[in-house]
């Protein structure tokens, strides 16, 4: 395998082909999928490495010291050799990186072959293909969360670490002196956490980003605006930390600390910076002067980090390994965001290239990546494994004349505005009962739409036989386990997408669906039911040869405060929301997807997903959330035997070909579906017909959705297989 090396008496550095390290007891053994140049540790060394021997000693003193101290005990002879030995070899770098786990060690059971880890450590997380990670030095990666932002978990811990020995509070204001990688993840967490935050940096463009990221004010630190800044939004008291992010052998950064803090503020040392602090200025403000110890608590214990022993939670709650798990868990969430710092992702065989244009100065940048190599063939073309299928039709409804006696779980504003307005009074539908997480909710629901109870009590209303039908528009997370209770329950089934929210997931409905004998199942994909674009698709007419499909989403920003950008618990918002889109363009072709590809800008903004289907079509969705929210939301285009349609928005649609067709426009609203799907979902129950939308292509959506995040991680296409039958 290749690793990155230096010899740090020359200062070569080379990609080395080194032994793949064995996968010992007590870790794991880890495929770099990504890893991250620490631009200021990683480049002082590298640049220690190309002075000279004096250049060296005054750089490292304490290396000085232990030299000195071996002279008396051993002789200069055998110092000598001693040193110039060590010197003339091959050092590591790196340590911080995410790959997948490629072999699991004796004793190991928390992760799998195949979990995507992040991992720390100087000598277990190196610019390598491979590394050997002992257990408390990896976490594993959320879901959502893509591998080249939880790269950046090591380093991310050191900058938590140093935020958590400040002991900020809602309101505090922070300074933190150096935006570089570290400031600017300092910057990040203490917006998170509720303070106020300033910084200084020489850099303007590093200033700009802190304020892009949160930041009140920054500036150069002898500019005497952050001065002006502090005592106006201090009301002259001062800062309450300072947080220390810079390098370097100045000790203006401790000088402004002690001029800018309050009265008995708090001083964290992160980086690594001369602190000849100026007795009189501390002595008189009394300030608290604390360092922060890299990744948190376990750091240089050979027992926690070799041995694998955990400090009790009730004594140490954040250790080094918890913080790098606190941290991914932000990130997933969507409560920092690194994909700004992202100056310049690298190929991995150019990283002896990339190291000397940072440097020389000529590459400027935060934060680099390196990208390795997809791995092993089974990785390059992964598989998603089959969900079985029943063997047999399940049990349909019977025709009822008494109608459905439904209830609803959740009373959102989906809800209210495009679901129960087509319920509320219709002939074959009775609204039982509603239940909500807000007694006021319910109490609107049921005054609202005519239902007979309102509750918080979600599992009365499962158990409850009157009940025949369930309505489930509710958080996506709790949309798996809702509906394979109800379906154990004998109760039919209407669920919001997105289905479920894992494989895991997809299957344990499945089976209950199995054990029941109960298939009366509808997923909300209500493209397929909207009149106009069904009219458009009986002009298109049949195909004989594959189609080419083009679905533009301009999905929009969220709001700050939306639950959907909780990705750590409700999955990321493709997962939510695009089935619709794969399932409209499954509809329109009649088949289903065996592939799919996705890709995606930096912060997985906008995504590009390419689904390829049986017959040979191909379809790209584009979703994207950095358009104008001026333009239209969807535009839908099908290219097939030299026929076009274009479809604009559920308002105007157009078939070009041998004869031209264009719909006129709707002047109110966009009619999506839902009344046809509510109908068409009453029918099938009361009827006893099929269901409007078959298991299979329910499974077949969900897995290509969730296939979506799967080729994000691993840059690849993923293989979907065939259905497999249940017997």
């Amino acid at each position: 395998m290749k690793q990155v090396v230096q010899n740090y008496k020359s200062g070569e550095l080379a990609l080395l082909d080194v032994p793949v390290p064995a996968c010992k007891p007590g870790g794991v053994l880890v495929r770099t999928r990504y890893s991250l140049i620490s631009t200021g540790t990683e480049l002082m060394k590298v640049s220690e490495a190309s002075m000279s021997l004096l250049g060296k000693a005054r750089s490292r003193p304490d290396q000085v010291a232990k030299v000195m101290q071996s002279v008396a005990a051993n002789g200069v002879g055998a110092t000598y050799r001693k040193v110039t030995s060590k010197l003339d070899s091959f050092t590591p770098l790196g340590y911080s990186l995410c790959g997948v786990v490629e072999a699991v060690g004796a004793g190991t059971e928390d992760v799998s072959v195949g979990d995507l880890v992040a991992c720390a450590g100087n000598e277990h997380a190196l610019h390598a293909e491979l590394n050997w990670v002992p257990k408390n030095l990896y976490a594993k990666v959320p879901a959502g969360l893509s591998a080249r932002a939880a790269a950046f978990g090591t380093v991310g811990s050191i900058a938590l670490q140093g935020v958590r020995r400040g002991e900020p509070q809602l309101g505090d204001l922070a300074l933190v002196i150096g935006l570089g990688l570290i400031g600017q993840l300092v910057v990040q967490l203490l917006v998170a956490s509720g303070a106020r935050v300033v910084g200084v940096d020489p850099d303007p463009s590093r200033c700009a980003l802190a304020e892009r990221l949160g930041a009140l004010a920054c500036g150069h630190p002898g500019s005497g605006l952050i001065g002006n800044a502090v005592a106006e939004l201090s009301g002259g008291h001062g800062v309450d930390q300072v947080y220390l992010a810079a390098g370097g052998s100045t000790n203006d950064p401790v000088e402004l600390a002690a001029k800018l803090a309050r009265d008995r503020g708090r001083v964290v040392d992160i980086g690594k910076i001369s602190l000849n602090l100026p007795w009189n200025a501390y002595y008189e403000k009394e300030l608290d002067v604390r360092f922060s110890r890299s990744y948190g608590p376990g750091r240089y214990d050979p027992e926690y980090e070799l041995e694998g022993r955990d400090y009790p939670i009730g004594y140490v709650r954040w250790t080094e390994r918890r913080n790098i798990e606190c941290f991914l868990d932000l990130a997933a969430r969507g409560r920092l965001d690194v994909e700004p710092l992202v100056s310049h992702v690298a190929d991995f065989g150019s990283a002896v290239e990339t190291y000397r244009s940072l440097n020389d100065g000529e590459l400027k940048a935060v934060a680099v990546l390196f990208r390795y190599p997809g791995g092993q063939p089974s990785e390059v073309d992964a598989e998603v494994s089959s969900v079985e299928l029943p063997a047999a039709p399940a049990t349909r409804a019977t025709p009822r004349s008494g109608g459905l006696r439904a209830g609803f779980v959740g009373a959102g504003n989906y809800a209210s505005s495009m679901l129960l307005p087509h319920l509320a009074g219709h002939s074959a539908v009775d609204l039982l009962e509603v239940v909500t997480t807000s007694a006021l909710s319910g109490a609107n629901a049921q005054r609202k739409f005519g239902f007979a109870r309102a509750t918080t009590d979600l599992d009365a209303l499962l158990e409850n036989d009157s009940v025949d039908t369930l309505f489930i528009v509710t958080r996506h997370s709790s949309h798996a386990e809702l509906t394979r209770r109800a379906l154990l329950a004998g109760k039919a089934v209407f669920v919001e997408k997105p289905l479920a929210l894992s494989e895991k997931e997809l299957r344990g409905i499945v089976e209950a669906i199995g054990e029941s004998g109960n298939n009366r199942l509808q997923v909300g994909f209500n493209r397929r039911f909207a009149p106009l674009l069904n009219e458009a698709r009986a002009r298109f007419g049949p195909r004989v040869g594959p189609a080419s499909v083009r679905y533009l989403v301009n999905a929009g920003r969220l709001e700050p405060g939306s639950w959907y950008n909780q990705a750590g618990t409700e999955g990321t918002r493709f997962a939510g929301e695009g089935g619709h889109f794969i399932d409209t363009v499954s509809w329109f072709l009649g088949c289903e997807p065996v592939s799919v590809y996705a890709t995606a800008t930096p912060g997985h903004h906008d995504l590009q997903v390419l689904l390829r289907y049986a017959d040979g079509s191909t379809a790209s969705i584009s979703y994207v959330t950095s358009g104008s929210t001026s333009f239209q939301k969807e535009t839908l285009e099908v290219l097939a035997d030299g026929r076009v349609l274009k479809f604009d928005d559920f308002a105007r649609a157009s078939v070009y070909g041998r004869k031209r067709w264009s719909s006129s426009r709707i002047p109110k609203g966009r009619d999506k579906g839902q009344r046809a799907e509510i109908e068409a979902f009453v029918t099938a129950l009361t009827t006893g017909v099929a269901m409007p939308i078959s298991l299979a292509s329910l499974v077949s959506t969900t897995l290509a959705t969730l296939a979506v995040n799967r080729s994000l991680e691993t840059g690849a296409p993923v293989r979907l297989a065939p259905a497999a039958v249940l017997g």
